[in-house]
């Protein structure tokens, strides 16, 4: 999706392919004068992308750890919003996958999980192959664990055969989206989380994490469009406000930047650390320090699983 992704973005908890999807933009967003690089916030709790389950990961060397500017949408629009969204999301959805509701919980339940059990995961995972070497869910099993333990180019190989013999699930997009993240590959992370999408439209984490890819590719505009569609799914997702508020400052929209952070605030309080950094006490005149380069993260750092 750093939770910064308070560890950072990278995922997570944030990972195409919706034929139609990846969003990209023909003139690369780049940081206006006063907003240059953008350092993203941890997710909060090392892997808060996940939030995109995923961890958030810090642009380039800040990897290790996590569309058009839209104004704050009437409660009323937002329900409505969610509403299409998950009537669409019935429509496409897999009705063999989870659902957004149970795979997120699945994420945070293995983002919490221990080497030892990230290890056992592989060995069980490994077992069931060898008997069984086209097994989908063995083959995407062995992937998040390889990711969780850091072997992410191994990882990619299994996620990318999940989804050869599973093309359909949703689980096997997000959690590659967020392996791609952690491997600094963000046009792939970002088709990734549209493929995710294009099979459960109302993943709030694949919008999240596809908009924390889009801030590491300077694509800050696009990548609010994919916040406030996370933000309309959970009007509570603080990881979602916080990373909105930081790509509006990172295009001179400090009005909508300090109420995206205060609210991120509101809800977690460690997003008091970018409100400052990036507005400072000056009421939003002018940002206190130049607009981060998207940083996802550490955070996010999905636990790869988290994908």
């Amino acid at each position: 999706m750093k939770s910064r992704f308070r560890s950072p973005l990278a995922a997570l908890g944030l990972l195409a392919f919706l034929s139609n999807c990846a969003t990209t933009v023909k003139e690369k967003e780049k940081p206006s004068n006063t907003s240059q690089s953008i350092e993203m916030p941890a997710i909060s709790d090392a892997r808060r992308p996940d939030s995109t389950g995923a961890a958030t990961t810090a642009p380039d060397s800040r990897t290790t750890g996590a569309a058009s500017a839209i104004a704050a949408t009437p409660a009323t629009a937002v329900a409505s919003d969610a509403a299409s969204a998950a009537a669409l999301a019935a429509d496409r959805a897999d009705p063999n996958a989870p659902s957004a509701s149970a795979a997120s919980a699945e994420r945070e339940r293995e983002k919490k999980l221990s080497t030892a059990e990230y290890r056992q995961m592989l060995a069980d995972a490994e077992a069931t192959l060898k008997a069984s070497p086209r097994d989908a869910s063995a083959l995407l099993k062995r992937a998040k664990a390889k990711s969780y333990l850091k072997d992410y180019a191994a990882a990619q190989v299994d996620y990318t055969a999940a989804i050869r013999y599973e093309k359909s699930n949703p689980d096997a997009y997000y959690n590659r989206g967020v392996n791609h993240l952690m491997m600094k590959q963000y046009k792939a992370a970002t088709t990734d989380f549209s493929g995710a999408l294009k099979y459960r439209p109302d993943d709030k984490e694949s919008f999240f994490g596809r908009g924390v890819a889009k801030m590491q590719m300077y694509q800050y505009k696009p990548a609010v469009a994919d916040f406030t569609r996370a933000i309309q799914l959970d009007s509570t997702y603080a990881d979602a406000w916080e990373y909105r508020g930081i790509s509006y400052s990172s295009f001179d929209k400090l009005s909508e930047a300090r109420r995206d952070l205060q609210k991120a605030t509101a809800l977690n309080p460690e997003a008091g650390k970018s409100l400052k950094r990036y507005l400072g006490n000056n009421d939003g005149l002018a940002p206190i320090k130049p607009a981060p380069v998207a940083r996802p993260g550490s955070g996010y750092h999905p636990k790869p699983g988290q994908h």
